[in-house]
């Protein structure tokens, strides 16, 4: 499963980051990572962005972004 296909309050861990480039790294340099917990919190009224809480702050991402991160619940 990936992060924009979680509902909305579940909690998840990060299984892996697919892909290359800027965002993808940047993700990653923000905590990003396997192994990290995080949970969905909000989603825009038309689904992006998507407000995920992990590592203790609030990172708003765009669905596009949100589908290279991979989570298991």
């Amino acid at each position: 499963m990936n992060l924009s296909n979680m509902p909305v309050g579940v909690q998840a861990r990060v299984k892996a980051v697919r892909g290359e480039g800027f965002i993808t790294r940047r993700l990653m340099e923000m905590g990003v990572i396997p192994g990290v917990s995080l949970r969905l919190v909000k989603s825009a009224p038309f689904g992006d962005p998507i407000e995920v809480r992990l590592l203790g702050y609030s990172l708003a991402i765009r669905k596009k972004e949100a589908e290279a991160i991979e989570v298991e619940l």
